[in-house]
């Protein structure tokens, strides 16, 4: 079915009608999508609804990876890579404190120094303004497709109150304008405000405040609503989703995957897509792929509404926390440790987004504390996600690598990723995602 889609085009009407979510309904298909998340959901409702016959499988529920977790921001004005010129001086402090924003977990792994040492290449100018063009063009999409989504599943909860960046000294200040200037480049609105300024928008804030930038275009939402919903658009169109199915095995002959073995029984496609975050690396060596994504570790805690409590989403900007309200409770999320598959929680970071937190708002001492999630952002060393074929696999499409800015770009990604297997005219250029850049 999938070349006779690509012959007549990608604008045909939807094929199928709603098939069960959680069966297994042909031994074959068009289209196998490896992973549950935001970004093989995004995936799966893009090529279901041009027709395409699509399987997504996952090893655990659909959406409680990292989706399930983060701050739920849809911000463009974050798209910036993770490498930035400057950090050098910058790591090797966070290298020697634990509680840091981004912590380096010291190792001897292979991949770790590997994936290190091009990281500090990508810290280049010439790099990073290539890879905020890329990122900046398929977060503005996503940010609009999810506006579209909330039309459809108003559960989703998108509510577009603008991103207020925040800061207690002059140098954190300074860093949110030169973020505000490098997005703005891209038609990405942002103004800077003085302190007063920033306590008539957000009067919560408490303590010194110096100053901030709000960018009034940006919007937020619930991201397992998100992945739910995008799961049931998917199934509207055809396609089957089944969780519970673990790959340990694959089937290849010369440059083709045949087969995929899971823990529910063998499946087959004419493309794979293979959008498994921060497990890429793992999984593609069992395919003998170097990926090089590595695990860093987020962490999120919900506390139940305080007062004066937050109205928008804020970053506190030396902090690196994010802070959402969300109906009766805060989301905090912030912190990354660079720690390959460790999915472990290190107190010592919980506590360090509490006492951070408390620095800019009124969060009680002791908060009750609803939840604490963390889980693993798969992290590439350029900070651009990894979009396309592999040169060692005809039908094999990795859609990874989404650092930070999974959720926000995940409706792009798909699109982007329906596009090269449909052989349509790509929305985005391919190039700065391309799969063997490395």
């Amino acid at each position: 079915m999938l070349s006779k889609l690509i012959a007549q085009g990608v604008t045909l009407a939807q094929l199928a009608e709603p098939t069960c979510k959680n069966e297994i309904m042909s031994p074959r298909t068009d289209i196998l999508i490896i992973g549950g998340g935001v970004i093989g959901m995004a995936a799966a409702r893009e090529l279901s609804g041009r027709g395409a016959q699509v399987t997504v499988i996952d090893k655990g529920q659909m959406g409680y990876g990292c989706s399930y977790g983060n701050a739920g921001w849809l911000t463009p004005c974050f798209a910036l890579p993770l490498p930035m010129p400057g950090m050098l001086l910058k790591s090797i402090g966070w290298l020697l404190d634990p509680e840091s924003p981004l912590y380096i977990k010291p190792s001897p792994d292979f991949l770790l120094t590997r994936w290190l040492i091009r990281f500090l290449r990508s810290m280049n100018g010439p790099l990073m303004a290539r890879s905020v063009q890329a990122l900046t063009a398929i977060s503005k999409y996503s940010l609009d497709a999810y506006a579209g989504l909330a039309a459809e599943f108003p559960q989703i909860a998108f509510e577009k109150r603008g991103l207020l960046m925040v800061g207690q000294s002059l140098p954190g200040v300074q860093a949110a304008v030169q973020e505000m200037e490098l997005v703005a480049k891209h038609g990405i609105p942002g103004r800077v405000l003085n302190e007063s300024q920033v306590h008539s928008l957000e009067p919560s804030l408490t303590g010194a405040i110096r100053g901030g930038v709000y960018f009034p275009e940006e919007a937020h939402a619930e991201p397992l609503q998100i992945v739910k919903a995008m799961a049931e658009a998917a199934v509207k169109n055809g396609a089957t989703i089944i969780a519970g199915a673990e790959v340990f095995d694959f089937h290849i002959a010369g440059r083709q995957i045949r087969g995929v073995r899971t823990t529910r029984g063998e499946m087959k496609a004419d493309q794979y897509i293979l959008a498994t975050g921060a497990w890429s690396h793992s999984i593609a060596k069992r395919l003998k792929l170097r990926i090089p994504v590595l695990g860093g570790k987020g962490y999120a805690v919900i506390v139940p509404s305080f007062s004066p409590g937050p109205k928008i989403p804020m970053l506190l900007v030396e902090r690196k926390i994010a802070v959402t309200p969300r109906g009766d409770s805060v989301r905090l999320a912030g912190t990354l440790e660079l720690v390959n598959e460790d999915d472990s929680i290190t107190s010592r970071r919980v506590d360090a987004i509490l006492a951070g937190t408390r620095q800019f708002l009124s969060l009680p001492e002791n908060p009750e504390v609803r939840e604490i999630w963390r889980g693993l952002r798969p992290c590439t060393p350029d900070g651009v996600p990894i979009i396309g074929y592999t040169g060692k696999y005809e039908n094999l499409l990795l859609a990874t690598g989404h650092q930070m800015l999974g959720l926000q770009s995940a409706p792009g990604t798909g699109r982007l990723a329906a596009d090269l297997i449909l052989k349509a005219t790509p929305t985005f250029d391919p190039t700065p995602f391309r799969a063997d850049r490395f």
